[in-house]
């Protein structure tokens, strides 16, 4: 990816490039953050941009999140968002493509973590990554206390026959080096940040 002058950044890039990077005084308000989110969605839906599955390859922090579903009305920004408290409750999420593509969604309270691993599918054109989670790992002082399988409505069918309208997923709409931001199925939109 090639580096953009910081006076050639479209306002919601200067704006969400902030939030991750700089310290917690700096940084720009919960609600800046999602009016730059909607902007950032708004043009990828204008611009069709389409990412490679491999640019969303490795290891994310969650950083930032709007649970709830945040939209434009009347060309106002609705929704709230926070930051994510990295020290008391850090999660993670991860994409891997061996022989097939997977995802591991993991938070962690203390010593305990909670681990959500499973098989994704990613059409490029939408930039839609759908998953299924099927096996739960629970660990306790890095120590697995339990590890099995984790049971969805959708097993009765095969991964690789579900339609993508009854998977969740994540539609990814801005792809950097340093961070992801994507809406869910249900409506929240985040933001994650590259592990180093």
């Amino acid at each position: 990816m090639t580096a953009i002058a910081s006076t050639d950044l479209p306002n919601f890039m200067t704006t969400l490039t902030a939030a991750v990077k700089n310290k917690k005084s700096d940084r720009p308000s919960a609600s800046a953050v999602v009016l730059a989110l909607l902007q950032a969605e708004k043009a990828a839906k204008q611009q069709r941009i389409a990412y490679p599955l491999e640019s969303l390859l490795g290891t994310w922090q969650l950083y930032f999140t709007a649970p709830r579903k945040a939209h434009f009305q009347n060309g106002k920004a609705l929704g709230k968002g926070l930051y994510v408290p990295q020290k008391i409750a850090p999660a993670q999420i991860s994409f891997f493509n061996q022989d097939q593509l997977s995802i591991n969604n993991q938070i962690q309270l203390g010593f305990l973590l909670f681990k959500l691993i499973g098989s994704a599918k990613y059409l490029g054109k939408k930039n839609l990554l759908a998953f299924d989670f099927t096996q739960m790992q629970i660990s306790l002082f890095g120590r697995i206390i339990y590890n099995g399988k984790f049971r969805t409505k959708s097993h009765s069918i095969n991964f690789a026959e579900q339609p993508i309208a009854k998977l969740p997923f994540f539609a990814f709409f801005l792809v950097t080096e340093d961070f992801i931001a994507a809406r869910g199925r249900g409506g929240g939109i985040a933001i994650w940040v590259k592990n180093q």
